[in-house]
């Protein structure tokens, strides 16, 4: 997809402010996939509709190279970006795909699913971040769903400063994003900020939000948030949105979205909002129900 300039200026008076910063904790998962998990399960609750966030890059085969063989989901969705490297998506509903630089694949779990995502390169970088988003009570049991969306194909912008914004989810400066929600109205906006820029978006009042530098440095209010750091943003109800400054060259994840205000229960790769339906959860997939 083209690259267009904004459509419209969005206007914050009011920024919020960072309410706290987040290192992340590094772990491996799959088949020894070396990653740093940013969003834990103790910020659950403080950042619904979201559930985790990892942040994968290495240049060392071993670190990535064997992938996440067939393993189980229901009751949420994964949200893949690739900013770096190839990895190959099956699933038990028949879908195949291939992510590449700049893909994105967006997997709803709902009922369940069984997939691998396994790399396809044996050298260089390999490079991205999968979000976890939840999903509704009424919705957990919907059937599967499963989109591949090519770098081309990714709704982008640059404003006025030259910053370029892909949207991923939502809607930012009058460009719609490649997925939209109803119950969470998700926004994941990729920001590529040249130095000395700024950067304006407007979230609704009572949405979760945060940030995360993958590149550079970026400041919101002053407040400095280095490379590899989560900053959550307060909710405040006399804030239209956020501001980011970047004194010099950075790349930041902004995403936003409305709470389901619902119980939450995890256990690993299943996430229900109650015990005795996560009991059945791994009662199906015992007994081959799962997908």
């Amino acid at each position: 997809m083209t690259t267009n300039h904004a459509r419209i200026t969005e206007q914050v008076s009011r920024s919020r402010v960072i309410e706290r910063l987040v290192a992340g904790t590094a772990t491996s998962d799959g088949a020894g996939v070396k990653l740093t998990r940013v969003l834990t399960q103790p910020l659950q609750r403080r950042l619904d509709p979201f559930l985790m966030l990892d942040a994968f890059g290495s240049d060392k085969p071993d670190d990535y190279i064997a992938g996440f063989p067939d393993h189980p989901h229901r009751g949420f969705e994964t949200v893949t970006y690739m900013i770096a490297g190839c990895m190959r998506h099956r699933d038990s509903g028949g879908h195949e795909g291939l992510l590449e630089n700049g893909g994105v694949q967006w997997m709803t779990a709902g009922r369940g699913v069984i997939h691998s995502e396994i790399p396809q390169q044996e050298e260089g970088v390999m490079e991205g971040f999968q979000l976890w988003l939840n999903l509704p009570s009424q919705d957990k049991m919907i059937a599967p769903w499963y989109q591949d969306f090519a770098a081309a194909d990714l709704p982008r912008f640059v404003t006025d400063a030259d910053v370029e914004a892909t949207v991923i989810a939502g809607e930012s400066h009058g460009i719609q994003g490649a997925v939209t929600r109803a119950a969470t109205a998700p926004l994941y906006l990729d920001l590529h900020m040249p130095a000395g820029t700024g950067f304006r978006q407007r979230l609704p009042v009572g949405h979760n939000a945060f940030i995360y530098v993958y590149r550079g440095e970026i400041s919101i209010g002053g407040d400095k948030v280095p490379v590899q750091r989560m900053a959550i943003l307060a909710n405040d109800v006399n804030a239209e949105g956020v501001v980011i400054e970047a004194a010099d060259e950075a790349k930041v994840l902004l995403i936003a979205g409305r709470p389901l205000n619902e119980p939450i229960a995890q256990y690993g790769p299943f996430v229900m909002n109650t015990e005795q339906e996560i009991y059945q959860a791994l009662n199906d997939y015992r007994d081959g129900r799962l997908a």
